[in-house]
C-alpha cells in the first residue's frame, strides 16, 4: 500500500485548450483521478465509500501552475495525504513530466466526507483513516526541477 502514490497519463488531444496546451480544467480532473486511483489501491474504491454511505466531495483546491503540459506528453501526477481530520482531509500532489522529470503544477485539495445521499459531514471511520499513512510536511517527496518560465 503505497504512502505516496503515482497516477501516470498520456496528455490527450481533447485536453488542449484554445492556447494550444493543457487547459487548466484537465489538471483538475487529473488530480482527481490521482485521488481515486489512490484511494482505491489502499482499498478504499468507491464501491466500499457508498456501502458506508459516504463519500468525500472537494472543499477547495489550491494549483500553482508551472509549466504547460503538451499533447502526447507522458505525465505523472505524485500525491499523498498529508492530514486527516474528523470530516476533512488533505491531499497534496505534484504534476510532473515524466521526460524531463519538470514540475509541471503543485497542488492541494482539501476534503470532505459527507454522508450519502443526504449530504451532511460524516466522520471519517477508523478504518478509513487507517487504511492511509499521513506524510508530514517534512517527509514530503523532494520536489522535481523547475524551469523557470520564459
Amino acid at each position: 500500500m503505497p504512502d505516496i502514490f503515482e497516477f501516470r497519463h498520456t496528455v490527450q488531444p481533447h485536453e488542449i485548450d484554445d492556447q494550444g496546451h493543457v487547459s487548466n480544467v484537465e489538471y483538475l480532473r487529473w488530480l482527481q483521478d490521482a485521488a481515486v486511483e489512490h484511494s482505491a489501491a489502499q482499498g478504499w474504491p468507491k464501491e466500499r465509500y457508498l456501502a458506508t454511505g459516504a463519500v468525500f466531495v472537494v472543499r477547495s483546491h489550491q494549483i500553482e501552475y508551472l509549466q504547460p503540459a503538451f499533447v502526447g506528453e507522458e505525465v505523472k501526477v505524485v500525491t499523498w495525504v498529508s492530514s486527516f481530520g474528523k470530516f476533512t482531509t488533505v491531499r497534496k500532489y505534484q504534476v510532473v513530466r515524466i521526460r524531463d522529470n519538470f514540475l509541471l503544477a503543485k497542488a492541494a485539495t482539501n476534503w470532505a466526507f459527507i454522508s450519502w445521499p443526504k449530504r451532511l459531514p460524516k466522520r471519517c471511520p477508523p478504518e478509513l483513516v487507517e487504511a492511509f499513512v499521513i506524510v508530514p510536511d517534512d517527509q514530503e517527496p523532494e520536489p522535481p526541477l523547475i524551469r523557470p518560465q520564459v
